[in-house]
């Protein structure tokens, strides 16, 4: 059949990544990507489309709203295709929107800022129900030296030592719009622990286990193993060694993505 159009559309999901080995597609292992493909074929009874992520997150990591562009050869009637959609996504992927967007517009490089969003507890083990949702840590943690750390992520700096493994074209200069520590107000459920906090980060871009390392630094900093001085020290790059270990994924979740 000829092809004579292609057609461009925005769109936004939400996802539980718990059960999935991250977005990107790969051999062997469920993916949210692989999943979203799937459901497409099925839809449109053919594989002529393409679909690309304004991100790729981690496996076990969640979003809230994520951005995906659909590049397909026939328009959609988009509120009957977000219908069908969903009808035929698993329980875990919900699709928010769909709407149709011109040849111009760039999913990856037009996102303004990207929020993610770090759900974390310590002292008394969570209700098993939390665990795809909120990291616990059992010791003691200082949430006011937390606090005083997540904003030293503020600003431009030299991600160098919270980038993992980074590939020869890493920016490792980056700047953080927002980078704070506070308890948590976003998530509730009744098995969620009486307190629980969030870590949240944002920002145009951000590298490799950038958030998961930067939450792994915030937990040494609060359990004591580091001080405000080695973090502040490690923000000026110069090697490729972390300042502490990447942190779990299961509380981490892409929360926003806003566009120009």
């Amino acid at each position: 059949m000829f092809k004579n159009k292609r057609y461009y559309y925005l769109l936004e999901l939400q996802y539980l990544g718990f059960r999935y080995h991250g977005w990107q597609k790969q051999p062997g292992v469920k993916t949210v990507q692989g999943m979203v493909e799937r459901t497409l074929r099925y839809i449109f009874q053919h594989d002529d489309f393409k679909i690309l992520a304004a991100g790729r997150t981690d496996a076990m990591v969640s979003a809230n709203h994520a951005a995906v562009e659909l590049f397909v050869w026939e328009t959609l009637e988009e509120e009957e295709f977000l219908a069908v959609l969903n009808e035929n996504l698993p329980q875990d992927i919900r699709a928010l929107s769909v709407e149709q967007v011109d040849e111009k517009f760039n999913v990856i490089q037009g996102s303004k800022w990207k929020e993610y969003i770090y759900l974390f507890s310590y002292g008394a083990k969570n209700h098993p129900f939390a665990a795809p949702y909120m990291v616990n840590v059992p010791e003691e943690l200082n949430i006011e030296a937390m606090k005083a750390g997540a904003k030293l992520f503020q600003g431009e700096h030299n991600f160098q030592k919270f980038c993992y493994k980074p590939s020869a074209d890493t920016v490792f200069v980056r700047t953080v719009e927002k980078s704070e520590v506070v308890e948590n107000d976003v998530y509730t459920a009744n098995f969620f622990p009486e307190k629980s906090f969030l870590f949240r980060a944002v920002g145009k871009g951000f590298a490799r286990h950038q958030i998961r390392l930067m939450m792994g630094a915030l937990f040494a900093l609060g359990k004591g193993k580091i001080t405000l001085e080695q973090l502040e020290k490690a923000l000026e790059g110069g090697d490729n060694q972390p300042i502490s270990y990447i942190a779990p994924a299961s509380g981490l979740m892409l929360q926003s993505i806003q566009f120009d």
